[in-house]
């Protein structure tokens, strides 16, 4: 009886691109052809959720990586060359960022040093808390223009940081070019100049190297794989300096997807409520044909009491008292939420950005801690500095708001007054008194908003016809995303402090005082503020990507033809970390050379360190061999080559075997122990200038008879496999890439066998009976399968938050 038990199977409309377990949960996320990432439960493999591929984002899945604590799911996307943060518990996007190149592999390993310094910071790390309000959530009648977002974002994005431990989301791209992110946001470093494309890759837990796979051309024009070690010891070295500044740089960079979509949220209360008045306004204009100014026959009427046919064909016609009036209450009310978002949205977050820069600008004024890293105060003074500038002007846009709302609200109270006159209807006392300011109220509306200079709206268009034009209100210019100069910028005539501050040499070039850029949108200076603090993050990572070089770099073999167009992704080496011995594990084959063989090459975390057994074989031929199993002794005499191989955990690789193709080519799934092979004593001596596929003779080379543990995969052509040996899974994958099986690895009760078996064929009769009509089926036979899959999912999914607790544990 295997020690292993199938618990899933499923066959899958489209080909399987990326697999991979999460380390906390038994969660597997798939991504196929067509650009959908799915996220799978072990248990029957049912299917949790799935996230559809789109334009925003893109199509073309090439990697997948979990963060160690299995909450959010990065993934990367070749067509448009981003990298998506996705949380697992709502199959919500998080966090989106752009790079160079497409990336060919990840990485999202976590930090297990420890050290006093560390510790402390450990303990000390919500202190923030203490000095700034929880910043407020985003409302709920918003959702931002992308349609990617959900209602409740801004809670997300506070939580995309995580735990406190550093964590690094490593990037391995097509041009040769790593890039690693911490907490899979912040870029602490760039590295350049790797030779060939980067097929795979890991970052030691110590943060003392990172080993990458690499696919390189030869003399010949043939693909050569190679290992590349770089040293990254300045990661190592200042590993308490570079959590702190990792930490604060990843806040900050929380904080400005944070204001990014607040000001969405204000750009949306303006599109859709203010427009509706400069959409009747500006159709009034545009068929008005007479020779006097729209302002001039406005003010007729709040002089005279008298309008002329065509204006009271408009109020009393088109607009209405009763449209008048709502019309009011909806800008009042966009008026409003738009100040509720500057003062509780765009403030705090701005206040929250001034005081983790003026940490940053603290931590870069010891210089002996976190000079080497590249942090200059300069470039810190000059972030704070923007930031100023984006909550001055911020300011500005209340106080426009402000005199706005008056203007706006003497004017509708007069005209909804003078229509009622028209009407002949019963003005209310509270409403027929006009004082001197609400004159001038409704006359600074008129002036501001019927300009005899331009008409400006929100489709960019001008009219001009006969000399009268209409200007869009104050407020929208302010949110407009554009590089131009604001249409009316605030009147500062008159302005004593200003003028204080001209006629001041010295207040005047004071670093203490913020540029309020009276000229531009706030939409400008934000990008203004986005800009200097993204040149403020940037040079850590140019000096921290600089001190990284190659320590190792190996030639190992040539890709064989025949795996030319086998998924990247799939293909061996693949790599593992050795948390416990500080070792780099990279396990590979070459069949070409010797099919029935199975290569480890090991290499210590720290460069500097030699290791004795660095290079060794395992040999597959009679694996099987003195099995008390009938069947297994029929198997025993074949020559087992190896398709895939995994590392289960420090000791163990999980692997599949296929027999000769002569005998039918039957697939087997098997654990493989390494204790007897790591524990070999002879020395590989590596000659310079030849790659290992040209002395393979002088590897050493260990048998290994596998035991129980392994299971023959019937009914399968099994070619890929991946493994969570904390959660003790696996999961098989064919060689068309849409057949997939779920297995759990170590079962201590197998009487419990018989009855699985049973659910497994229950789920497989099911299984078949959905996928036989999947191939010719109608439009309304494929929704209706699409339905209930979304309906499974939508159930599993109200399921995981509530079991995470427990599966934790």
């Amino acid at each position: 009886m295997p020690a292993f038990r199938q618990v899933g199977e499923k066959q899958l409309p489209n080909p399987v691109l990326c697999m991979a377990w999460s380390p906390k949960r038994d969660l597997i996320a798939l991504a196929n052809t067509s650009g959908e990432l799915l996220l799978h439960r072990l248990a029957s493999f049912q299917r949790v959720w799935s996230l559809p591929p789109s334009e925003y984002t893109g199509k073309d899945i090439t990697a997948l990586a979990w963060r160690p604590d299995g909450k959010i799911l990065a993934f990367s996307l070749g067509d448009t060359k981003q990298v998506v943060l996705c949380g697992v518990e709502k199959a919500e996007i998080l966090h989106v960022f752009s790079i160079q190149s497409s990336v060919t592999c990840m990485h999202w390993m976590e930090v297990t040093e420890e050290n006093s310094a560390l510790t402390t910071f450990y303990n000390s790390e919500d202190e923030s808390v203490l000095f700034l309000p929880k910043l407020p959530s985003l409302p709920k009648s918003y959702s931002t223009t992308s349609k990617i977002f959900s209602e409740e974002k801004s809670d997300e994005i506070t939580n995309l940081l995580g735990e406190v431990r550093l964590n690094i989301l490593v990037l391995g791209g097509d041009s040769g070019s790593v890039e690693l992110y911490a907490y899979g946001m912040y870029k602490i470093a760039t590295v350049t100049g790797i030779s060939g494309t980067c097929r795979s890759l890991g970052l030691s837990s110590d943060l003392k190297s990172l080993s990458i796979i690499t696919e390189v051309r030869s003399a010949d024009n043939d693909p050569e794989i190679c290992y590349c070690q770089l040293d990254t010891g300045l990661l190592s070295d200042c590993l308490p300096e570079v959590t702190r500044m990792a930490r604060k740089f990843t806040h900050i960079s929380t904080l400005l997807q944070y204001l990014h979509l607040s000001l969405t949220c204000m750009c949306e209360a303006w599109d859709d409520i203010l427009m509706q008045m400069d959409h009747r306004l500006t159709k009034f204009v545009q068929e008005k044909n007479t020779s006097t100014q729209v302002h001039d026959e406005f003010l007729e009427l709040l002089l005279w009491g008298q309008s002329s046919p065509e204006l009271q064909a408009l109020l009393m016609n088109q607009l209405t008292v009763k449209g008048l009036k709502k019309l009011g209450m909806s800008i009042e009310s966009s008026y409003s939420s738009i100040q509720k978002l500057v003062i509780s949205h765009l403030l705090s977050g701005s206040e929250a950005l001034l005081y983790h820069l003026s940490e940053v600008k603290g931590m870069s004024l010891w210089k002996q801690k976190f000079e080497p890293l590249g942090l200059d105060s300069a470039a810190v003074e000059g972030a704070i500095t923007a930031v100023g500038s984006f909550s001055l002007k911020a300011n500005e846009l209340l106080q426009v708001i402000d005199k706005s709302m008056k203007n706006f609200a003497a004017f509708f109270r007069w005209l909804y007054v003078a229509m009622l006159r028209m009407c002949e209807e019963h003005v209310p006392p509270e409403l027929n008194k006009m004082t001197q300011k609400d004159i001038a109220f409704v006359s600074d509306f008129l002036s501001e908003h019927f300009s005899e200079c331009y008409l400006f709206v929100q489709n960019k268009e001008l009219f001009d016809r006969k000399g009268k034009y209409f200007n869009v209100e104050r407020v929208g210019q302010y949110l407009k995303d554009e590089e131009e100069d604001l249409v009316s910028p605030p009147n500062t005539k008159g302005n004593q402090w200003l003028k204080f501050l001209q006629e001041s040499t010295h207040l005047k070039e004071s670093p203490l005082l913020f540029p309020s850029y009276p000229q531009k949108s706030l939409h400008f200076v934000k990008r203004m503020m986005e800009g200097v603090i993204e040149h403020c993050l940037q040079k850590p990572a140019e000096v921290i990507g600089k001190s990284i070089h190659q320590a190792v770099f190996l030639p190992l073999y040539t890709v064989p033809e025949s795996s030319e167009n086998t998924p990247r992704l799939f293909e061996l080496p693949s790599l593992w970390n050795d948390k416990k011995a500080k070792i780099h594990n990279v396990v590979f084959s070459m069949p070409e050379i010797s099919p029935s063989k199975l290569y480890l090459l090991r290499k210590a975390t720290d460069p500097h360190r030699h290791i004795a057994n660095s290079v060794m074989s395992i040999d597959l031929s009679h694996i099987l061999d003195n099995v008390d199993d009938d069947n297994a002794t029929v198997h025993s005499s074949y020559m087992y080559s190896c398709l895939d191989a995994r590392f289960y955990d420090d000791e163990m690789l999980t692997i599949v075997l296929q027999e000769p193709e002569g005998e039918n080519g039957r697939r087997i799934l098997a654990q493989l122990p390494l204790a007897s092979t790591l524990s070999c004593d002879t020395e590989f001596m590596w000659e310079p200038n030849k790659r290992l596929d040209q002395q393979t003779s002088a590897i050493p080379c260990q048998g290994i008879v596998l035991g129980n543990q392994w299971r023959e995969l019937e009914n399968m052509k099994a070619q890929f496999v991946a493994v969570n040996g904390i959660r003790k899974v696996a999961c098989v994958l064919s060689a068309n890439l849409r057949h997939i099986r779920v297995f759990e690895m170590d079962v201590e009760d197998e009487d419990d066998e018989g009855a699985d078996s049973q659910n497994v064929t229950a789920e497989q009769d099911v299984l078949e009976t959905t996928m036989s009509s999947q191939g010719q089926e109608e439009e309304e036979g494929a929704t209706a399968k699409d339905q209930n899959e979304e309906s499974r999912g939508h159930n599993a999914e109200n399921k995981l938050e509530s079991e995470e607790s427990l599966e934790l544990s």
